[in-house]
């Protein structure tokens, strides 16, 4: 006997969203396409159920575009596609975490200049002068002043813009962070803990985090990745649900 065809509000139930976000993940190409009753109507069956499941336990590891992106190469035959999204988003990942771990030397090595007696010297630099030694655009030094990261002088007279000493330090610390993809609310209490007492401690705390993160995102790549080999090398299952435990 058959099994009963699912609704839209089947597998919208099954994956906890709303019946639209159903129909708009077949429109990507998240869902196989399904077959119409007569009357129209979507019929849908344990493969959608399946696909809809490893997606949404894909998004959060791999990100909604590489997600997407594997669950079409899936459907369309291509396995060696999805393999390569998969390997190309773990590879990513590792770079974040040795980018993370580069920039924590770096930065431990420039927070010693704020319990360092010796004043910082080194000449006073123009807005276009500080973002050329970044490697950055004089746009974003704007913002990080917009943001309250940045104090720089102006000149009298021209208003220029003039970053000493101490500002060129600080924001060598906000472009190694920015780097290391922090907010500038995680910037914030880094700067402030440095410039009042040289204390590094909210910096470890930020680097700590931002290893907390990685550590997460891999937990859920490796989730999403083993109902990705249950997709592949076992089909549609018909059970209500992923067999794995979620992270």
């Amino acid at each position: 006997m058959a099994a009963k065809a699912l609704r839209p509000v089947d597998l919208a139930r099954r994956a906890g969203v709303s019946t639209q976000l159903v129909r708009n993940y077949e429109a990507d190409g998240i869902l196989p396409p399904s077959p119409r009753s007569d009357s129209g109507y979507r019929q849908y069956g344990p493969e959608h159920v399946q696909a809809l499941l490893t997606y949404r336990a894909l998004a959060p590891g791999f990100g909604a575009e590489t997600a997407t992106a594997i669950m079409r190469a899936v459907h369309e035959g291509d396995e060696a596609l999805a393999y390569r999204l998969v390997d190309a988003a773990h590879a990513a990942l590792h770079q974040q975490r040795q980018a993370t771990d580069a920039a924590s030397d770096a930065l431990a090595a420039l927070a010693a200049e704020y319990v360092d007696e010796h004043p910082v010297t080194g000449p006073s630099l123009l807005v276009g002068e500080l973002a050329h030694r970044l490697g950055i655009r004089t746009s974003a030094l704007r913002v990080w002043e917009a943001a309250g990261l940045l104090a720089p002088t102006r000149e009298p007279g021209t208003k220029y813009r003039r970053y000493g000493p101490e500002e060129v330090r600080d924001a060598r610390i906000i472009h190694m962070l920015r780097q290391g993809r922090y907010y500038f609310e995680q910037i914030r209490p880094v700067l402030d803990g440095l410039r009042r007492t040289g204390s590094t401690e909210a910096l470890r705390t930020a680097i700590a985090e931002r290893r907390a993160a990685h550590d997460r995102q891999t937990k859920a790549m490796l989730y999403g990745a083993a109902l990705l080999h249950q997709l592949i090398t076992e089909g549609p299952r018909a059970a209500s649900g992923p067999t794995v435990p979620a992270p």
